[in-house]
């Protein structure tokens, strides 16, 4: 049982909950925040209007903040930023 319930938790680190983030005007910046004591920026993206990023939330990145008018598409459903 035990080596079940590893498995499954390395699958779900790997097959963890994306998101998708869809950019609707030039210049959307991605920024990825850190867990732990303290939060900082660890990794930024620029999208230009049709680009695609595929993001994922990790042991490392607990937040991930949207500069820019997008589309974001996740499990709970579509929601815009920047309008």
């Amino acid at each position: 049982m035990t080596r079940w319930f590893y498995l499954d938790r390395e699958l779900d680190k790997i097959l963890g909950d994306y998101v998708v983030i869809k950019a609707e005007e030039d210049g959307v910046s991605i920024i990825g925040l850190t867990r732990g004591k303290d939060t900082k920026f660890h990794h930024t993206e620029k999208l230009d209007k049709g680009e695609l990023l595929i993001a994922q939330f990790t042991e490392n990145t607990s937040a991930i903040k949207i500069r820019g008018k997008a589309k974001v598409l996740c499990r709970h459903g579509e929601i815009s930023s920047g309008e």
